[in-house]
């Protein structure tokens, strides 16, 4: 029954106080006439309804109820009723009005409640005067410190929702941009497989044709390298969809799969197999690595792979070179990697937006290095990425 209070409406609430103060008050001047000076009647019963009845639009008009309230006790009293009663009317009111009125009108309702209150005290029996506006002005400093703890109360209730409303609001925005940095991360390694192995099986099927009939031999070889290649393809497509689905809906059975996929991410220990499969669609790739090379975090070494396999890609699709240089310069605190061949500047197709370039840009900003591409004056392409590297611990 409790715990349904808040959802009723505050009017019917303050309509059922208002309703069961002017009953007891009633009652009670029944059941105890020895207090008063004057016998009960009609105008005792409507001062009673006039000092209680207004409570009911206490949340409405708090000051206006409080003064009505106040006079209509002050004349009960006066005229030589029961002193005991309607003061709670007054005292209720004023409480009303520190929650949802300004200081001076609190003020002004503590100098009217004070007074009815005193002047009600000095009606009982061997009150001296100033103990009665003692009382008075301690019953007041009640209701007015009470009616302050509620309203500061309710003014922390509403910042803290407020504060719960833009803390939700955060989290979405942060949701829906961790969602699209997820998206964009997952196009850009999907872009990177797909556009890799397909650039690679669309120049081996067009040889392939060109030679199926005049040399059987190369059309063969040809075959098996889109076979390699498709294969390949499907494998990383599977790997990043089963990793995908691991990070939607992880499970317990799904722990050792999850580790070889991940350890199946590729990295510069696989970049022999990517270079030949260049060579075999026709441009003479030649790799030299400088310096000391040392193993690199995972999501460098995969990084690192897909700015080259992505280079090699663009020299397929639109350089048209005859020979590639992939240099690999592990220097004491930066790694460059440096992709130059002697074709044509890559020319994006009608309508791309060089999404190959800017995923590249994308991953190399993401690792804290710098990328640079752009055409040789002599002729040919050059991109080079450098990446800063922890400084290896010499301890022994």
């Amino acid at each position: 029954m409790l715990r349904r209070l808040p959802s009723v409406d505050p009017l019917l609430l303050d309509v059922g106080l208002a309703l069961l103060l002017f009953g007891g008050t009633w009652l009670w001047a029944v059941y105890e006439p020895g207090r008063a000076t004057r016998p009960l009647d009609a105008v005792s019963v409507l001062l009673t309804a006039i000092a209680g009845l207004p409570l009911a639009l206490r949340r409405r008009a708090p000051f206006t109820v409080l003064v009505v309230s106040t006079a209509a006790a002050a004349l009960y009293h006066a005229l030589g009723y029961n002193y005991g009663l309607n003061s709670m009317g007054p005292l209720l009111a004023l409480y009303t009005v520190t929650l949802y009125r300004s200081t001076a009108l609190v003020v002004a309702g503590a100098v009217l409640v004070t007074a009815e209150w005193a002047h009600a005290g000095t009606l009982h029996p061997g009150i001296a005067w100033w103990s009665a506006l003692g009382q008075a002005l301690v019953v007041a400093a009640i209701a007015v410190c009470v009616g302050t703890s509620m309203r500061l109360l309710a003014l922390r209730t509403r910042q803290l929702t407020d504060l719960a409303v833009e803390l939700h609001r955060e989290q979405a925005t942060a949701a829906a941009h961790a969602a699209t940095q997820e998206r964009v991360r997952i196009a850009r390694e999907l872009h990177d497989v797909v556009a890799h192995h397909m650039s690679v099986i669309s120049v081996q099927a067009g040889m392939g044709r060109y030679v199926a009939l005049s040399d059987p031999a190369t059309a063969h070889a040809t075959l098996e390298v889109i076979a390699d290649t498709s294969h390949e393809a499907l494998t990383e497509m599977r790997r990043i969809l089963s990793i995908l689905r691991m990070e939607g809906h992880p499970r317990d059975d799904d722990r050792d799969d999850g580790a070889d996929l991940y350890a199946a991410t590729p990295g510069l220990a696989r970049l022999e197999p990517l270079v030949e499969r260049v060579r075999m669609a026709g441009p003479a790739v030649e790799t030299r690595v400088e310096g000391a090379a040392r193993p690199l975090p995972p999501g460098l070494d995969l990084c690192a792979y897909r700015i080259i396999q992505e280079s090699l890609t663009n020299v397929l699709k639109h350089a048209r070179a005859a020979r590639v240089e992939v240099v690999l310069a592990y220097g004491p605190e930066d790694l460059t990697i440096r992709v130059t061949d002697d074709g044509a500047a890559p020319q994006p197709a009608s309508g791309s937006t060089g999404h190959g370039l800017m995923g590249m840009t994308e991953r190399v900003r993401l690792y804290g290095g710098t990328i640079t591409a752009g055409p040789l004056p002599e002729g040919g392409f050059d991109v080079r990425a450098t990446f800063p590297l922890p400084v290896p611990d010499g301890r022994g």
